[in-house]
């Protein structure tokens, strides 16, 4: 007989038990609470009241105690408040690239592989003929013996620059990287928190970089009335302020960074929830909240031709789905010639990710 059976709903219970179920708890809420610890605290008590996280064997006092015993937590003598270490932050760092992109391995040199062969550090199994300009490190000296040997025979050896051989290698590109975080009012308006998945997603693509590319470069910058340069660690701790969005200035910024990156291979990620409504001139602000403003899309227009003149491709990750700000987002697109996602906060690390690492530029310049 065809049809539905029904069962009774049984929602997913709400991790229980020893230290290491809370710590995952702890350090998602420490995502929404801006890296406050006494807040996320807070709310860990409400939860364990509510549904019971705990249970009579350990309790909430006891994992405070084990956050302090193992350096997670440390007291704050003059505040009398508690404050996360350097080793939580970077363990909200590591349980949001768990999260949002899977648990990955470290790998090699943390280098990006391309099908191109010339000076590189990898080795592969091609042979050729020493060319001037071919580095001394390239030359098979074995091999290139054994030629002498074979050219010019054992009585009378000699080596010359048509016995030598050299090994092949693979080109590693390097990518410098600037994530641009939009930090403007709307990425808390209309009760919807952007801000969160958009701190996740740096946190993570930080990570990510840090074990599987270290030769990479990643910096931050935010952007709102005005931009600046952030840390990592910083990064746990920021928070929507009241502003507009300047985003020439977080372009101006991003590509002032990137100019002084010595790798040719180099790109920007905005993450965004609006359009641009804000510039500065001499040393005053220009606002304008209503609709898309002619002078602020303009310069920021010109921005992105700039970039695409010095060979910096901006990729757009928009999460808001106005149709009028769609449409700025492609133009702006096609003036820089890179690429745009118009992704909902649940899908954005995983477009992160995979342009990070399927889409940069495989040649070097």
């Amino acid at each position: 007989m065809r049809g539905y059976h029904f069962s009774k709903y049984v929602p997913n219970e709400l991790p229980k038990g020893g230290f290491d179920e809370l710590l995952k708890l702890f350090m998602q809420l420490l995502h929404y609470t801006a890296g406050d610890a006494d807040e996320a605290l807070a709310w860990l008590n409400e939860l364990d009241k509510q549904y019971r996280v705990t249970d009579d064997s350990y309790g909430i006092g006891d994992f405070i105690q084990d956050l302090k015993d193992k350096g997670y937590l440390s007291d704050n003598p003059a505040s009398g408040q508690l404050a996360i270490t350097a080793k939580s932050e970077q363990s909200i760092r590591q349980s949001a690239l768990e999260e949002i992109f899977g648990k990955l391995r470290k790998s090699g040199q943390g280098n990006h592989n391309s099908n191109h062969s010339g000076l590189g550090e990898e080795k592969n199994a091609d042979r050729r003929e020493y060319q001037y300009g071919d580095s001394l490190d390239q030359i098979d000296m074995t091999s290139s013996i054994h030629n002498a040997q074979v050219n010019h025979g054992l009585g009378n050896f000699m080596l010359t620059e048509r016995d030598l051989e050299v090994e092949e290698r693979d080109y590693k590109t390097l990518t410098a990287t600037v994530l641009m975080i939009d930090i403007s009012h709307s990425m808390i308006l209309y009760g919807e928190d952007r801000i969160t998945p958009a701190k996740k997603v740096a946190m993570a693509l930080a990570e990510l970089i840090h074990t599987r590319y270290p030769k990479d470069t990643l910096d931050i910058v935010v952007f709102g009335n005005d931009a600046w340069p952030i840390s990592l660690k910083d990064l746990p701790y920021l928070q929507v302020g009241p502003y507009h969005t300047n985003t020439l200035a977080g372009l101006e910024l991003a590509t002032d960074l990137l100019r002084r990156r010595k790798t040719h291979n180099k790109q920007i990620f905005m993450i965004t929830d609006g359009k641009p409504t804000c510039l500065k001139e001499n040393g005053r602000y220009y606002k304008n909240s209503v609709g898309l403003d002619r002078k602020v899309v303009n310069k920021t227009l010109n921005m992105a031709a700039q970039c695409k003149r010095l060979n910096i491709p901006i990729t757009t990750f928009m999460i808001a789905r106005d149709p009028y700000l769609q449409q700025f987002v492609r133009q702006f697109t096609e003036t820089n010639g890179g690429r745009a996602f118009y992704s909902s906060l649940q899908g954005l690390g995983e477009y992160i990710f995979e342009d990070y690492v399927r889409n940069r530029r495989k040649t070097v310049r």
